[in-house]
């Protein structure tokens, strides 16, 4: 007796086949959603950048037609064309001269923050010395600190570079006190009382509510400071010492009527002022920025 086995039976190749395709719709689903996603934020990245940069080629070229069809002499204004020209001939000499005032610069906003925090922070915490800083920090404000630089030359040398690292930090240092005590003192005697109510300890309130109430106004006063500590250093290396920052080229490049190359170095001195702004800004992002709960 021979045995039948039965033909056909369940096969699971169709729901394969319709899982598998399941599957390949949501894949694409979610890379067209993600194509989309960065579509739009390309667009917005493009929407901020592109005003800015369409403004300066505008100005840069009513600049160079007004230079060129005016017939502008080049000791009133050089053209962009003449600028570019050198600080495409000179871009190393430019660079060494930038990282020397860039250092300058940046040792003494370090130097100022640090002082301007510390002692914001003690006069915060003590009314004698509040009382006994705020005549000093407010001469300090209305001296041109600048005008400092000859007296210091003469005290360290004409060729030292501390006297343009404590002009820069005298500049700094204002503005960080000045905010950063603003920042301490804006903590409310109600939050104050909530703490102590909790039995909070001295330390708890610092990090709690006193620190976080003060980090904005801390950064505000960098932000300020950073400008301040470029310009100080590029306008203290106009009144002597080493040859070797940005603005002894500049006052070097002027006073043998090469206004283009001026220029050029004041370019370079631009480009170390926007780099301390943007790294400074960036801080204040990481610092500030709400972290979920």
């Amino acid at each position: 007796m021979t045995t039948t086995r039965p033909v056909g039976g369940p096969t699971t190749s169709a729901p394969e086949s319709s899982g598998g395709a399941a599957d390949t719709s949501t894949s694409g689903a979610s890379v067209a959603w993600s194509d989309r996603r960065l579509m739009r934020s390309g667009a917005s990245a493009l929407a901020a950048v592109a005003p800015p940069v369409v403004l300066l080629a505008a100005i840069l070229a009513a600049w160079q037609a007004a230079v060129t069809l005016g017939d502008v002499p080049a000791f009133v204004l050089p053209g962009p064309s003449a600028i570019l020209d050198e600080l495409r001939d000179l871009a190393g000499p430019i660079a060494s001269a930038a990282l020397v005032t860039g250092r300058n610069a940046l040792v003494g906003l370090v130097v100022g923050a640090v002082l301007g925090i510390v002692l914001a922070v003690v006069a915060s915490s003590a009314k004698i010395v509040d009382r006994l800083g705020e005549p000093v920090v407010t001469a300090l404000s209305v001296v041109p600190v600048v005008a400092l630089a000859p007296v210091l030359y003469s005290m360290y040398g004409a060729a030292s570079e501390q006297a343009r690292v404590i002009v820069a930090g005298l500049a700094v240092f204002v503005p960080v006190y000045v905010n950063t005590l603003r920042g301490l003192r804006q903590v409310t005697s109600v939050h104050r009382d909530l703490m102590r109510a909790l039995a909070a300890s001295p330390r708890q309130v610092a990090l709690t509510v006193t620190v976080p109430t003060a980090v904005p106004f801390v950064f505000t006063g960098l932000r300020i400071a950073s400008s301040l500590a470029v310009i100080s250093a590029i306008v203290a290396e106009y009144f002597g010492g080493p040859r070797s920052g940005i603005g002894s080229f500049i006052t070097t490049a002027a006073s043998g009527s090469n206004y283009a190359r001026a220029w050029a170095y004041v370019l370079g001195g631009i480009v170390v002022g926007l780099v301390f702004f943007t790294v400074t800004a960036f801080a204040e992002h990481l610092a500030t920025r709400r972290r979920p709960v």
